[in-house]
């Protein structure tokens, strides 16, 4: 069912025993956000946190109550967009793409299909009417962002930040709008930072601004209202395709928009409150740090300066805020949501594609799991870099590509099991160089590094590996020849002896294919060091994939965690290590590599490493918070995960 605004949306939250309603005072500053960080490690999710009598950093009471969690769940986030699981929202959009696309041969067939036509235009967005986000207006002198309960979500945040701003911005060039959502920093009672990456529309609409001589850009950041939009921000559409328009499709209804006060831009009529200004984008401002969906700090930048012209709302606001950290988040939840949502998307142009999967340990932009139906060579790496090719699909830094024979995508487990099994580090690895996530904070370069293409298909004729070029017309039938698990790799205790005093603790984990080393670093390109020794010492035995990381990123035994870990702190062409020989082949020298030995780099990188960059710091609770929030959750009726460590999905 469509909700009209926030509020409707909490009563069907209430009303599904999925909501914890929170009474004791909590602070902005840390405690909220921490309670949902804590909340989100429970089971499927945990329950949408209402808290209804947030305090402020001077002890200000907000009249407005805080929702936090609320698209955290499957459950929830089906209950948003009226669908039962998120397989619902995958049918609902490909049955959307078939009605606009299927060829349509006979005046008959075109005929029948537009009453069709007819019921998907009533999801465009509608004008004008009464607008609740306008029922309190503050304008010049008045305008004061401090009533506002903005979140500091972690200790070491720059300040307080809206975290679910849905921003409207406009194209100079051809006037087609943007909502996307970019977080928001206050700086004080009329200004913010405003944070868009280069890769973002808002981005393309100031460098548009600036080509046609403008210093200022039009800005106005909605927040709360039917929940469906603000999932709709969040969404890697198209440029210039309206998220209103998914917004009306995904709850049902269209979007009623209505005129902003300062700015000349429309905003969501139901919205809760809304921020008006303006971008200045020459004078830029210190901007974060920032705790990010990456679960280490983003750094601080200079980021365009926010002047705010107007703060509009409801007279009964509920502000809604998420909180992003190490995994799992809500956010982790709105990306699986968006996972089942595309993949008729990513299948038109990629039609190879059965499924897929983005793991929460992958942050969503660092690992994904393809299945695909494999009918002639290089087809895995031709899919790989289609899917480099979409959108901020670009981002991935890891593809896994599997065919149709192996494991379902969605039992990561399995899939982690014959990724071990099957690692080819000689001839299953492909390496590319390209534009990579902002807060990727292990990339050689800021919004470039490395990516890899891990290829777990069965091989066929011509590919590397099999000995042959391939001849005739191949693959009339699928290749039926099952792929030879790696030899079981072997360790030794002893080969760790004395390898480097810095080793501070080693664990096996995935019946002993994976060993992990715990390395307090105290030079540079250490982890190579160890790497080159332990080949050496170890001949020529199959190792255990060998993962070098810093102490405390992950208890023994939680290969979630680790992937995690070790996910976020690699560039992957420089940081996986292998045992590798010149050899002359085809009259030019190269260097073969050894199978079953790879070693993964996954410390923190500094300049004695080359690395000109800052390294962030992970996330973390302070102890009186945790304490604090503990006591919150306990009074209604929650037991806190006490963990700091991500939990599995």
């Amino acid at each position: 069912m469509p909700y009209k605004d926030l509020k409707a949306f909490i009563a069907a939250l209430r009303s599904k025993g999925e909501l914890v309603e929170i009474a004791q005072p909590a602070a902005v500053d840390q405690e909220i956000a921490c309670a949902a960080d804590r909340v989100s490690r429970l089971p499927a999710g945990g329950p949408a946190l209402l808290f209804t009598h947030p305090v402020g950093p001077d002890g200000r009471r907000y009249d407005a109550p805080v929702l936090i969690n609320a698209l955290g769940s499957e459950k929830r986030l089906c209950l948003m967009a009226g669908t039962d699981n998120f397989e619902g929202l995958r049918h609902r959009l490909a049955g959307l793409l078939d009605t606009l696309q299927a060829p349509r041969r006979t005046l008959v067939e075109k005929l029948k299909v537009l009453p069709t036509l007819g019921e998907i235009a009533r999801f465009f967005p509608k004008h004008g009417g009464a607008a609740p986000c306008q029922e309190v207006v503050a304008t010049g002198e008045a305008v004061d962002l401090d009533t506002v309960p903005i979140l500091k979500t972690w200790p070491e945040d720059g300040g307080r930040f809206i975290t679910f701003p849905l921003c409207f911005t406009h194209s100079p060039a051809d006037g087609k709008r943007n909502c996307g959502m970019y977080r928001i920093q206050q700086f004080d009672k009329r200004t913010c930072g405003f944070h868009v990456h280069t890769h973002h529309t808002a981005a393309s609409h100031m460098r548009q601004a600036k080509a046609r001589g403008q210093d200022k850009l039009p800005v106005a950041v909605a927040i709360g209202g039917p929940p469906a939009i603000t999932f709709a921000a969040v969404l890697p559409l198209p440029p210039g395709l309206d998220e209103m328009i998914l917004a009306g499709f995904l709850q049902g209804k269209a979007v009623r928009m209505v005129r902003a006060k300062t700015v000349p831009i429309e905003v969501p009529a139901e919205a809760d409150y809304v921020i008006e200004g303006w971008i200045h984008m020459d004078e830029l401002r210190r901007e974060g740090p920032f705790g990010d969906h990456t679960g280490f700090y983003s750094l601080a930048d200079d980021y365009p300066t926010l002047h705010v012209t107007a703060i509009t709302r409801r007279r009964d606001p509920v502000y809604f805020a998420t909180v992003v950290g190490p995994p799992p988040q809500e956010d982790a939840w709105m990306a699986r949501a968006i996972e089942r949502l595309f993949l008729p998307l990513m299948q038109q142009p990629v039609p190879e594609v059965l499924d897929y999967r983005l793991p929460f340990c992958g942050v969503a932009h660092n690992l994904m799991f393809v299945k695909i139906a494999k009918h002639y060579p290089g087809q895995a790496r031709k899919v790989a870099h289609a899917v480099w090719g979409l959108g901020q699909a670009m981002f991935t830094k890891v593809i896994v590509v599997l065919d149709q024979h192996g494991p379902d995508v969605h039992d990561e487990a399995a899939v982690a099991r014959f990724a071990l099994e099957r690692l080819d580090v000689v001839n299953g690895l492909e390496f590319v160089l390209g534009p990579t996530e902002t807060l990727d904070h292990a990339t050689r370069a800021l919004h470039f590094g490395s990516k890899l293409c891990l290829d777990l298909t069965r091989p066929l004729p011509g590919e590397p590996g099999t000995g042959t070029q391939g001849k005739g017309i191949t693959s009339l039938h699928d290749a039926t020849d099952p792929v030879a698990a790696t030899p079981q790799p072997h360790f030794d205790a002893g080969w760790l002896a004395g390898l480097d005093p810095d080793i501070k603790r080693h664990w096996l984990g995935a019946d002993n294919r994976v060993l992990v080393l715990e390395l307090e670093k105290t030079r540079g390109h250490q982890a190579r060091a160890v790497a080159a020794e332990l080949f050496r010492r170890s001949g020529d035995s199959p190792l255990p994939l060998t993962i070098v990381l810093q102490p405390g990123l992950s208890a023994p035994g939680d290969l979630e965690t680790l992937a995690w870990a070790a996910l976020v702190n690699i560039d992957p062409e420089r940081d996986l290590l292998f045992d590798e020989q010149p050899q002359q082949r085809d009259g030019r020298w190269v260097l073969q590599r050894k199978p079953g030995r790879l070693v993964v780099d996954a410390t923190r990188k500094d300049a004695r490493d080359g690395f000109a960059r800052d390294w962030p710091e992970v996330q973390r609770h302070p102890a009186p918070v945790l304490k604090r929030v503990q006591e919150l959750l306990r009074a209604a009726g929650l037991e806190m995960p006490t963990t700091d460590l991500p939990q599995g999905s």
